[in-house]
């Protein structure tokens, strides 16, 4: 039989960032209003074993932590700037719904991914108050020292409160502009969990989870195609999860995975959403990468894959974001349907791009389109100029063996 202790927790751990979001719009400061929902919790501690768990325990936590952060306004003998709060909003919170805590959190999302916050600030910022991950939690996933990151929060809640940045949701018409760079924070913080940048390990699973709650969040206060499209995405990539490292942590390429570990709950998940952001135009990319994934996903084996559909798909989406990277990944693709030879040709176009000639994986790719190819030397040259600019421990060690590979095969 589960504890009313038990049952708190279990409160805290699925409604505290609700309950947070309100809490920061009826008090205006985050972390007043963070001091004040750890106040009500503990007031829920005390009170609830004795007098019982009330009906709605959200609200509950709402209207006692609203009193709390009065409380503290009035002690600090600064109430007379809130005063509002109490003669106003007060009789709001007496019952707060689910549409309007729905919309705080909504409001607090995009609060935290404002584009006047640095992109640094608005993802330490997003993991703190809408994930409720720890400052040291944050610190490790995104590989920061702790006092440098929780300095990052400081300045960005100081930079929302000074600079007047509007807790809101923004107008429809404002949407299609700041829905991306939403989209964007949630999904480096999937990509820092899924494949770490730097250190000696390529999986944080909890970072990535979080980043997939979070989609799941915004897709059901947000129903938009991209919101989908992301939440598609991330399930059908984390699917792979399991199989992308050997019990030694060593990497394992897409085409040596053994798929009868990938996660196929996760794989039927992201292609019902796939289906709804289809159902939505126009397709953009995040909906367009989740397609990619799905052909990915719907192959049995590597060999089985539709790598003409897939250069399909990174036309499209080259024409949408004509960026070096999706370039080189169509490059790729197009060496799979076709021959390496074809593949070599449109890198070597990309050659003369900066963004190119400092990124690992180009270098990476073409050593093993080079190696395909036979062209031993050449092979060689791009693996140790990959290997120069690697930062992560699998992906190190798996360079080192290609390269080792080469010179035992010469």
């Amino acid at each position: 039989m589960i504890t009313d202790d038990q049952w708190i927790g279990q409160i805290y751990q699925q409604q505290s960032r609700r309950v947070l979001s309100t809490l920061i719009r009826l008090l205006g400061d985050f972390s007043l209003a963070e001091e004040s929902m750890q106040e009500a919790f503990a007031a829920a501690v005390r009170q609830w074993p004795a007098e019982g768990i009330p009906e709605n325990p959200t609200a509950w936590l709402i209207r006692t932590g609203h009193r709390r952060g009065i409380d503290q306004i009035r002690r600090a003998r600064t109430a007379h700037s809130y005063a509002h709060f109490v003669s106003e909003s007060y009789p709001d919170v007496t019952e707060p719904n689910e549409q309007t805590i729905d919309d705080d959190q909504l409001r607090l999302l995009f609060t935290c991914c404002h584009p006047a916050l640095s992109l640094e600030a608005r993802i330490a910022l997003t993991l703190r108050e809408m994930c409720g991950l720890t400052t040291e939690q944050v610190a490790s996933g995104l590989l920061q020292k702790p006092a440098t990151l929780a300095q990052r929060i400081v300045r960005a809640k100081r930079k929302i409160r000074d600079a007047g940045i509007p807790y809101e949701v923004p107008e429809s018409r404002e949407l299609p502009e700041r829905l991306p760079g939403v989209l964007r924070v949630i999904y480096l913080v999937f990509n820092e969990g899924y494949s770490r940048s730097d250190g000696d390990d390529m999986l944080d699973a909890h970072l990535s989870a979080e980043a997939i709650r979070l989609a799941e969040v915004l897709a059901r206060l947000l129903p938009e195609g991209e919101v989908f499209g992301l939440l598609a995405l991330m399930l059908m990539q984390n699917s792979r999860q399991t199989a992308r490292q050997d019990e030694d942590g060593n990497l394992i390429t897409l085409e040596k995975q053994d798929r009868s570990l990938w996660d196929r709950a996760s794989i039927d998940s992201g292609f019902q959403w796939l289906e709804a952001a289809l159902a939505r135009t126009p397709t953009g990319p995040y909906t367009l990468q989740a397609s990619i994934a799905a052909v990915h996903a719907a192959a049995e084996e590597a060999g089985k894959t539709d790598w003409a559909r897939i250069v399909r798909l990174y036309d499209a989406l080259y024409k949408q974001q004509p960026s070096p990277v999706i370039a080189l990944n169509r490059a790729v693709a197009i060496a799979m349907r076709d021959t390496p030879a074809d593949g070599l040709r449109h890198l070597e176009v990309l050659m003369s791009q900066k963004a190119m000639a400092d990124y690992h994986l180009f270098h990476a790719a073409r050593a093993d389109l080079l190696r395909r190819e036979g062209h031993i030397e050449e092979a060689r040259q791009s693996y140790e100029r990959a290997l120069a600019l690697v930062s992560q421990g699998p992906e190190r060690r798996f360079l080192e063996r290609r390269l080792a590979e080469l010179t035992e095969s010469s």
